[in-house]
């Protein structure tokens, strides 16, 4: 059954014409794929992923959450919380696959899509081909025709912009959705812990906290020079959310110049294999982006940052595209050994793609296709 939920504070109406952002996410997806093709695993925890003591969970289903294994967790981690887990290898092909039916619905009600992975995408429905007035009521058909071609459940947040869409999206997982209006999104992300604004990493969080900023409220106190003073080019982005103002556009079949991902950790990292452990969920993330945006990369570099704040950096450019995101790993992992062993900690680790071409990815595409 499709949920809905609003959340309700009075604030004075914006004068300005309000755009209509919806951010789809699937629930669990991968793991909602397993257990869809696979009957045997329907209602039991699963990951997918290896289960050899150095794999890493990519996904869990909502059955494995409530043990608290998620994705990007150690395996071995993930299986001591849950000695009952059933880990199953990935079948990206069939999760693109699923993900382009996903992306055929999109656009029969807009063409402003941009797909942040395989699983999420924020649309753009201010003027949409139905032709519809209620954002709502598109997010419920999208999700009802997302159910009825692939058996899967999707959540949705509805709002005026992408931060508050993003973070509406969470707010009735699984299978439902929640709307943020410009009446009520500034009182909202008021009386949101910062930790959970999307944008707000563990490292991020733990900084706003030593400066005594807790929730959206205290973060709306500070002036725009404090948090460019202490949070640089990210300030005025802080200052705009805090307000529940986000200006960015949904940026349809968008081709960067590069894609990154990176991670402070809690402590400082000393041992080769925590290091590897530590990359592998960025590797995912710049994959599963590119991989979504039909996006190839032909340059790998690595950000090692130490604990006394210096850095290096490791790149290799190949001839031809990045085919998987075992190549990629296997690049990776190649850079990060030439960085061993360390004479200081580990505080950050760094992967970014760049040389992207979205027409090659196209080439190398419908080679495989017409291979297969």
């Amino acid at each position: 059954m499709l949920s809905s939920a609003v959340i309700n504070e009075p604030r004075p109406d914006i004068a300005h014409k309000q755009r209509k952002i919806i951010h789809v996410d699937m629930d669990a997806f991968y793991a909602s794929v397993e257990q869809r093709d696979n009957p045997e695993l329907r209602g039991k925890p699963v990951a997918v992923g290896s289960s050899e003591a150095r794999g890493v969970v990519a996904a869990a289903s909502y059955e494995a959450r409530n043990f608290g294994v998620h994705s990007a967790m150690p395996s071995i981690t993930a299986k001591r919380k849950c000695p009952e887990l059933i880990f199953v290898p990935p079948r990206f092909d069939v999760y693109k696959a699923v993900s382009a039916e996903i992306r055929a619905i999109f656009a029969e009600y807009t063409p402003m899509i941009e797909p942040l992975s395989l699983d999420e995408a924020y649309l753009d429905v201010t003027e949409n081909l139905k032709g519809m007035a209620i954002a709502t009521d598109i997010a419920l058909e999208i999700r009802a025709k997302i159910k009825e071609a692939t058996g899967l459940n999707a959540s949705a947040g509805i709002s005026y912009n992408k931060f508050l869409a993003k973070m509406a999206s969470d707010l009735n997982k699984p299978n439902g959705q929640a709307v943020i209006t410009p009446r009520n999104g500034p009182a909202f992300v008021e009386r949101l812990p910062v930790k959970k604004f999307h944008g707000v990493g563990p490292a991020t969080a733990e900084k706003m906290h030593r400066l005594g900023i807790e929730t959206g409220a205290d973060l709306k106190a500070r002036d725009l020079d404090f948090l460019i003073a202490h949070f640089g080019k990210s300030g005025p982005y802080f200052y705009g959310i805090a307000r529940g103002i986000d200006e960015r556009q949904v940026k349809p079949d968008r081709v960067r110049k590069s894609v990154g991902a990176e991670d402070t950790f809690r402590e400082d990292i000393h041992a080769h294999e925590a290091a590897r452990d530590s990359v592998r969920p960025l590797i995912k993330k710049v994959w599963d982006y590119c991989d979504a945006n039909g996006i190839a990369a032909k340059t790998v570099t690595l950000k090692v940052k130490y604990s006394d704040f210096t850095q290096i950096t490791r790149s290799k450019t190949v001839a031809t595209a990045i085919s998987s995101i075992g190549e990629l790993q296997e690049i990776i992992e190649l850079l990060l050994a030439q960085t061993f062993p360390v004479k200081k900690a580990i505080r950050l680790l760094g992967v970014t793609l760049s040389s992207l071409d979205r027409a090659e990815a196209a080439r190398d595409s419908q080679l495989t296709l017409g291979l297969s």
